[in-house]
């Protein structure tokens, strides 16, 4: 009788930043069969699975810089097991997971590499414990190629700041900001945080998909209290509406700025539903910074094989 063979068992810690859930993944030390399960799409949306699986908004698969003095390169994979090229809360959670368990560590400055580039991370340390990380988010993307984005205006190196834009579903046109940060992002003013709300529950699926977006995109409502404030409601592209997005509150606070909304090196505090991020965007638009908690939930193993479907019973 053949022996059946070992069940892929992985250590995962849960984080979040504003409530924005992972599973933070080290595959480093996994046998490379293991690393690429826990890294398959269908692995990934059970996983992510809130009533059967472990739940989160995505998992966040650790590997081997690729940047001289990097400490781990950050993949990230969404709920629905599509892959985006950056997170913001992700890689302040990747930051603390590092940080706090990574043998020798010290100091209050890490290298992360992202899909967007590696990125220059600050630590705040209290008892021994990370309470808030500081990214460089680096140069934000703003030409249609580099979004990337069709629609008029047409050319490639053209910037979209205030084009209106037919969303299916919508009772009236919007103006549509288009930044990246690594990843896509659509930013929509509106006159209330109720509008915003409203709007990303009815139409953000909309403007994810929209035909303009190639890649998909993040779509963000947005309500400018004041020029230093910002209430936010963010759709994410392949999770829906979240408790925060990094990226989305720094693509916000650049669109406020290009648009006259406020203005590039003052902070701007971009309240979302899960609680506060502070993005200061640079005068001269080279970089932006973001200031945010990340928070530990817990650590455990577990075995793949024996992780339920996503699918419920019948």
């Amino acid at each position: 009788m053949t022996a059946a063979p070992p069940l892929q068992k992985i250590r995962f810690a849960k984080l979040h930043g504003l409530g924005n859930d992972f599973l933070v993944v080290d595959v480093r030390g996994l046998d490379a069969a293991t690393a690429a399960a826990v890294q398959d799409p269908e692995t990934v949306r059970r996983l992510c699975d809130r009533h059967f699986g472990v739940g989160g908004d995505g998992v966040l698969a650790l590997r081997a810089p690729v940047t001289p003095g990097a400490s781990a390169e950050m993949r990230v994979l969404n709920a629905d097991g599509s892959e985006a090229e950056m997170c913001g809360n992700g890689i302040r959670c990747v930051v603390k997971q590092l940080w706090e368990s990574e043998p020798g560590t010290s100091g209050d400055r890490m290298v992360i590499d992202t899909g967007a580039g590696p990125l220059a991370c600050g630590v705040v340390v209290e008892d021994g414990a990370v309470t808030s990380v500081i990214v460089d988010m680096g140069r934000p993307r703003l030409t249609r190629a580099e979004i990337p984005m069709t629609g008029p205006p047409r050319g490639d190196d053209e910037r979209a700041v205030d084009v209106p834009i037919a969303i299916p579903g919508d009772d009236r046109e919007r103006r549509v900001t288009a930044v990246s940060m690594g990843n896509p992002h659509a930013v929509i003013f509106v006159d209330s945080a109720a509008d915003a709300r409203r709007l990303a529950e009815t139409v953000g699926g909309a403007l994810e998909r929209h035909a303009w977006f190639p890649n998909k995109t993040n779509a963000e409502f947005a309500h400018v209290v004041s020029r230093t404030a910002i209430d936010l409601v963010v759709w994410e592209r392949g999770c829906a509406i979240t408790l925060a997005c990094g990226t989305g509150a720094c693509a916000t606070a650049v669109a406020a700025c290009l648009t006259g909304r406020a203005d590039p090196g003052t902070e701007i505090t971009v309240r979302l539903p899960g609680g506060p991020l502070t993005i200061t965007v640079a005068a001269d638009y080279a970089t932006v910074s973001m200031r945010g908690p990340a928070r530990r939930v817990f650590a455990a193993e577990l075995e793949l094989a024996r992780l339920p479907s996503a699918a419920r019973p019948a």
